[in-house]
């Protein structure tokens, strides 16, 4: 999610350190906060792999910045990973959020489509977060307020979700 979010910001603009963990932290800092001991050395396994480069400019003050280009690499490695997302991107939310924030990258409508149908499929599978054996309960099933107060929120949530799934497909279709 992290790599994804540093080749997404950067596919738009070349940007210093400081400002690029400004804008990861305002997708995915209210759920994962990045701090510097997280984001740097992904920004050099990003660079050895060939995907970023950096440039060392001076700065406002006294200490020089540090700017982050993305590579020819990065652009067509960032594009792999919006058109072929792996589960665990298309089923946890937080990873789907990052990924949805950038996916107005990837050129083709199709492919677009084609990730936002994976979505859809899993979002239509029956599921809860609780269960009696194999059997998803439902929340009208549990006497327990919190509990059902998750799965009514997960619900609404998700109506949402698939209404706006469907009518942006329809849109790209």
């Amino acid at each position: 999610m992290l790599e994804l979010a540093i080749l997404g910001f950067l596919y738009e603009a070349p940007l210093h350190g400081y400002e690029l963990r400004k804008r990861i932290t305002a997708l995915t800092g209210h759920v994962r906060p990045v701090g510097e001991s997280t984001l740097y050395p992904a920004i050099k396994r990003l660079e050895k792999a060939g995907l970023l480069a950096r440039e060392t400019q001076p700065g406002a003050a006294a200490a020089p910045r540090h700017m982050l280009t993305l590579t020819p690499g990065g652009r067509r490695d960032l594009l792999r990973r919006l058109a072929g997302p792996d589960r665990l991107d298309i089923t946890d939310e937080n990873r789907w959020f990052t990924l949805l924030a950038f996916l107005r990258h990837l050129p083709d409508r199709d492919e677009q489509a084609a990730v936002l149908r994976r979505r859809l499929t899993f979002l239509e599978e029956p599921a809860s977060f609780f269960y009696d054996g194999e059997r998803p309960i439902s929340a009208e099933e549990l006497d327990d307020p919190f509990r059902r107060g998750i799965l009514t929120i997960a619900r609404a949530t998700s109506a949402a979700e698939l209404k706006w799934l469907r009518s942006t497909l329809r849109s790209l279709e």
